[in-house]
């Protein structure tokens, strides 16, 4: 079964049971790129429904749209709200036309929506019209940017909530660790001792600081140009829509959104998508940088570092018995490839705009929503698959501290300098330890002064003497 709708470009058939329309049907038939549907990213199409919810009760309140019909839009804006009919969202997340054919879905979606509401069939837009009616008084270029932000907003707070957890359990090995004496490196050579739990109580600190980091930058989000219309100009728009459809919306999400000061300038603006993507970038870089320390501390096990034991997830190869990679690390820095060159994408298309509108927004949304999913996913697997499991070879880091010959920065504030570099050259020639060199040979210390310096405390503690 089968109805007919139609637009200035022609007839089209509708599957009866399908609540998008005409238009959406054309984007869904233009846009073959990702393959990935916006149904897909149920945040996006909840947020539509918020806008467009807040859109019909300002005009309704306005006395430009009929209170019936303006009703039975806000009920199908609910229903979308509450997660239903997601898969009615068929339009590509990269499409032409500034994002039109998925601000269409929403208006088709919601007007089918309200004709059942009222007793109609789908497809009678004479009583209830996707364009002139639930699209009343907006444009694409306010709408889709306004529900995108929104839909950001929601979407961050999942992954705020992974890292913080990441977090979380970073510091509680930090504590599990606290008493494991290893060697700190710089340069990948020997520097001074530390314990294992510095270590991963630093981790810690640095995820904490990227939740700080995007809490900071998704206050950008909160402006938005809803009203604006087509280019800032509002044309189309009944006075004060802009104002009283920004407080709905602010109310009906319980975020505080902030009409733009500026519509012309926010309508072509898309700075606050580089500022995020940014920071997804940002937090990539370090997540790369603690999954290569996890994989280089736990490499061997018997020819490498052998610090740390990572869990083991599965045979690590088709071919030599026994091996097991550190694959959870890999397929973090993976992830973290992926969005440091989607932030690419997103800085080229925001410089793309031209004139009044920036036309390149949709490949924007599918970059960031790409970005803050599979980081989500990556941080959860990290925590869940591999920190959580992590053990400690506390026997071979103490070994290699006092094998070592970087601990004889530690005697420096005594020896000098100067005699600490003889040590350790005459340590590197002979093979002879530092305590075989300063306490047994030279008799530089005693074995008390010895054990003082190099107690446990004091080694990653260390005391400032002259």
């Amino acid at each position: 079964m089968a109805r007919i709708e139609k637009d200035f470009l022609g007839e089209k058939q509708i599957p009866d049971d399908a609540y998008y329309g005409v238009q959406t049907l054309r984007g869904k038939e233009n846009f073959h790129i990702t393959g990935i549907p916006m149904s897909l990213e149920p945040n996006f199409v909840k947020a539509f429904g918020y806008a467009k919810k807040a859109a019909a009760m300002a005009n309704r309140d306005l006395g430009v749209l009929d209170a019936k019909i303006a009703d039975a839009i806000i009920y199908a804006c609910d229903r979308l709200i509450a997660g239903e009919f997601r898969d009615q969202f068929v339009t590509d997340f990269i499409q032409g036309g500034a994002g039109t054919s998925t601000n269409m879905n929403a208006n088709e979606v919601i007007a089918n929506l309200a004709l059942e509401k009222l007793g109609h069939r789908k497809g009678e837009y004479q009583f209830v019209n996707p364009n002139d009616h639930v699209n009343f008084g907006q444009s694409t270029n306010d709408m889709y940017p306004t529900a995108f932000r929104l839909a950001l907003i929601l979407r961050l707070a999942s992954y705020m909530e992974a890292l913080t957890k990441l977090q979380q359990a970073f510091f509680a090995k930090a504590k599990e660790f606290d008493k494991v004496l290893k060697m700190g490196r710089t340069h990948l050579q020997d520097a001074v001792p530390m314990s294992l739990g510095q270590e991963f109580h630093g981790w810690g600190t640095t995820i904490g600081e990227e939740v700080q980091r995007i809490a900071e930058v998704r206050q950008f989000l909160h402006e938005i140009n809803l009203g604006a219309t087509a280019i800032g100009t509002t044309v189309t728009a009944a006075p004060g829509y802009p104002e009283l459809a920004t407080k709905y919306l602010s109310e009906v999400t319980g975020f505080k959104f902030i009409l733009a000061g500026d519509l012309v300038e926010a309508t072509s603006d898309t700075g606050a998508y580089v500022l995020l993507s940014g920071v997804l970038k940002r937090t990539s870089s370090k997540l790369t940088k603690i999954c290569n320390d996890l994989r280089m501390l736990a490499s061997g096990p018997r020819c490498g570092f052998n610090e740390i034991n990572l869990p083991q997830m599965q045979p690590g190869s088709s071919i030599m018995p026994g091996k097991v990679n550190p694959v959870i690390p890999e397929v973090v820095n993976q992830t973290g490839f992926l969005v440091i060159g989607l932030d690419l994408t997103v800085t080229l298309a925001a410089s793309a705009g031209q004139l009044q509108l920036n036309v390149m927004e949709p490949v924007i949304t599918f970059a960031l929503f790409t970005s803050i999913a599979t980081m989500e996913n990556a941080v959860n697997s990290l925590r869940v698959n591999c920190v959580n499991g992590i053990t400690a070879n506390a026997e071979r880091t103490r070994d290699m501290v006092l094998n070592s010959l970087g601990i004889v920065t530690v005697l420096k504030p005594s020896l000098g300098y100067k005699q600490c570099a003889e040590i350790a050259r005459e340590g590197y020639e002979t093979g002879k330890s530092l305590h075989d060199i300063v306490v047994k040979e030279r008799k530089l210390l005693t074995q008390e002064k010895w054990d003082e310096v190099f107690s446990f405390e004091n080694l990653i503690n260390p005391k400032f003497e002259q």
